[in-house]
């Protein structure tokens, strides 16, 4: 990868599932060495665009180039400068942990005589080198993602891709998790690509695009994505949340939603403003909580609704993508 290039350049790329647009018409550069994020909820379209960078979807339009290759014309290229850890584990569990990594390592055409020091080195980097010997069924969630991981690396790829890298595992092993991808980062000269739904670890990225209904509507860092909201946000539970919308609406100029079962609106200051709400709502409030903007907030901002309400609103989405996949 020649410098100053980007290790991924996206131009247009569009998803088309039938009648269904998954991806549409998506823009943006990753840049060499950054950890960049997917975030957004299931059915936006942060699979579909893995997929397709990866080579294991052919795009409906535009292009894009990974790792310097274009995605279509030089489909063998981009696959032997990248790994992927995907959504759904893959490890052969009747091998031991070295046993996937030297098949691996045969798919791939590692050098043998580099296989079983690099082997080694990505074991003692997940921390899975005492545990080499042992039947991958036998290792529990956190392990085999760190496995996976292991094998991603093992060929020396420019860039690694994680598909929802923790979907499943419990916060103890999420954290876990991402303890090896940031000292990753700093041992491996390598770009790592990620999808998440979890705002915690956006946080973690350097840069991320909040994806929404197969588009992106918004990139930049965490805290300048954070800074830009610019409001605190409040929740209010109230005796009638029809009223209290209304009220926000008419006496303070607020616009509000129903979101997670509470009345969510952003204001500046937002504990200022909390006494002159007690004072001119005139409809009973029973809590109140006022917090910093967050990434969720981030979403809000941009789509109107928060990343959960989202997911429940996708999965019609996602089935309509499902049954025109299959035809």
């Amino acid at each position: 990868m020649p410098d100053g290039e980007s290790a991924v350049e996206v131009d247009g790329l569009i998803k088309r599932f039938g009648e269904v647009e998954a991806v549409r018409g998506i823009a943006f550069a990753v840049r060499p060495g950054e950890i960049f994020g997917f975030l957004g909820p299931n059915g936006a379209g942060k699979s579909t665009t893995i997929n397709m960078l990866c080579t294991l979807l052919r795009p409906s339009g535009g292009k894009a180039r990974v790792a310097g290759y274009d995605i279509v014309t030089e489909r063998d290229d981009v696959r032997r400068n990248i790994g992927l850890v995907f959504q759904d584990p893959t490890l052969d569990g009747y091998l031991s942990g070295e046993q996937n990594l030297r098949f691996h390592a045969e798919l791939y055409g590692v050098p043998r005589q580099v296989t079983g020091p690099r082997i080694r080195q990505v074991l003692e980097m997940v921390g899975l080198w005492d545990r080499r010997g042992d039947l991958a069924q036998t290792y529990s969630g956190g392990m085999k993602r760190r496995l996976e991981i292991a094998r991603g690396l093992l060929h020396s790829p420019r860039v690694l891709f994680l598909d929802e890298p923790t979907v499943g595992l419990d916060p103890q092993t999420r954290a876990s998790i991402w303890e090896y991808i940031r000292q990753l980062k700093e041992s491996e000269e390598i770009t790592i690509f990620m999808t998440t739904h979890y705002m915690d670890e956006a946080e973690y990225c350097d840069r991320i695009a909040i994806m929404d209904s197969g588009g992106i509507v918004a990139l930049d860092t965490p805290e300048a994505l954070k800074a830009g909201v610019g409001e605190d946000r409040v929740r209010i539970q109230t005796a009638d949340d029809t009223a209290a919308i209304a009220a926000l609406a008419d006496r303070f100029g607020l616009a509000a939603v129903v979101s997670e079962g509470a009345v969510t609106f952003s204001v500046p200051a937002g504990e200022e403003f909390v006494p002159r709400l007690f004072g001119g709502l005139g409809v009973p409030i029973r809590s109140v909580s006022v917090s910093r903007p967050s990434l969720d907030d981030v979403f809000m901002s941009f789509t109107g609704s928060t990343i959960r309400d989202a997911e429940s609103t996708t999965s019609d989405r996602l089935r309509m993508m499902m049954r025109a996949a299959r035809r």
